[in-house]
């Protein structure tokens, strides 16, 4: 998970969202979950300066579908970041496992060929209980990995830029 552990303070004002442009990938799937993720996603994004206008938001069907939507937006050449927000809560037949397995693979191949950060903020829980806590507490970051995804994402940006400018 993008972010691990919680953010600080100090790490709130490390980066700059202003002027970066930011794509934020949410799966519909399990929606209580991903609109919490979102809000903390956002939340980070504001308060690091992201105007509204420079944060386009896509939903996609499930996390299956993240690394193919992730692939095309980035294709479009308009964004600096990619946030993949998305969860899967495992049940009783394999199908957690593929539907992890590949979300992790595409979004990691779909990073590995793009000049631009992607951000992985994908729960692969055991139960609703463990993604209900890593959601947060209501739009509050406190605990929110969409938040966490979207500060690396912008950490990510910040050491892509330095290493341009070398």
């Amino acid at each position: 998970m993008s972010g691990e552990g919680t953010h600080t303070g100090a790490s709130r004002g490390s980066v700059s969202a202003v002027g970066v442009r930011a794509a934020v990938l949410v799966a519909r799937f399990n929606g209580d979950i991903t609109e919490r993720l979102l809000a903390g996603a956002l939340e980070c994004l504001r308060e690091h300066g992201a105007a509204d206008d420079d944060v386009d938001v896509f939903r996609v069907p499930g996390a299956w579908e993240l690394p193919q939507a992730a692939a095309r937006i980035l294709e479009a050449g308009r964004h600096h970041a990619l946030v993949a927000l998305g969860c899967v809560i495992r049940g009783e037949t394999p199908h957690f496992e593929y539907v992890c397995d590949e979300a992790n693979r595409g979004l990691g191949a779909v990073a590995r060929s793009s000049r631009v950060p992607v951000a992985f903020g994908v729960l692969t829980t055991e139960d609703r209980a463990q993604a209900l806590a890593r959601a947060g507490e209501g739009n509050s970051a406190k605990g929110n990995k969409g938040y966490d995804a979207a500060l690396s994402a912008l950490q990510m940006v910040a050491l892509y830029r330095s290493l341009e400018s070398r």
